[in-house]
């Protein structure tokens, strides 16, 4: 049975989602949540995902919700390689993809930045927040990607979830026109996922409606 993702084109999550499954080549039919028109609150999304986010991935027979335990559920499931079997290894990419998903994505999800900027009676932009936010989370990946580990990506050559959580934060960081300059080594690992084929075709220029 195909895997069904209902996900938002431009979601950092959802991106991480079919980065993912383009990996392991898992055919998926894609369901659109329009955050932008708050489908994520309707009946049918909190009935799939009780916090009225996205992305939820059917799969297995399974409704699975939050996409690092998703990842790691198809890393298991799949023997993916998306993890090292090493303990301390393993923590190293938990950590860099914790780094990024529970650090910097939570402060700039745009409902975040949004209540910020229209309660700040003026003091505060979108802009002003993501170009605030983002570079102080980058400056701590750039720290521990300077690592004798760090290859040609997050965790030598082989790509790992710590890719997976890169990939879409430095999406949003262009997006906001953040310098990369100051993260060299974001920008080595960046190099190779910009043109690996299952990143390319998880790009949400590929999936704007």
């Amino acid at each position: 049975m195909t895997a069904v993702l209902h996900d938002y084109w431009r979601s950092s999550a959802s991106f991480r989602l079919r980065i993912t499954l383009n990996l392991l080549g898992i055919d998926y039919r894609q369901n659109p949540v329009d955050l932008t028109k708050g489908e994520q609150h309707t009946q049918a999304n909190l009935a799939r995902n009780p916090q009225g986010l996205v992305p939820t991935l059917e799969i297995d027979g399974q409704v699975l919700t939050q996409s690092l335990a998703i990842i790691e559920y198809l890393n298991e499931t799949r023997d993916a390689g998306l993890l090292p079997r090493d303990a301390l290894e393993r923590a190293r990419v938990r950590r860099i993809s914790q780094a990024i998903a529970m650090e910097i994505h939570p402060v700039c999800n745009l409902s975040v930045a949004r209540f910020a900027a229209d309660h700040s009676n003026g003091g505060i932009s979108m802009e002003s927040w993501m170009q605030h936010f983002i570079p102080r989370g980058l400056r701590g990946v750039e720290a521990m990607l300077d690592s004798t580990e760090t290859g040609k990506y997050c965790h030598g050559g082989t790509i790992t979830m710590a890719d997976i959580c890169l990939a879409p934060q430095i999406y949003n960081a262009r997006r906001w026109q953040v310098d990369l300059a100051p993260y060299p080594r974001i920008r080595s690992v960046m190099e190779n996922l910009d043109t690996h084929p299952a990143f390319v075709a998880a790009h949400p220029d590929r999936h704007k409606p």
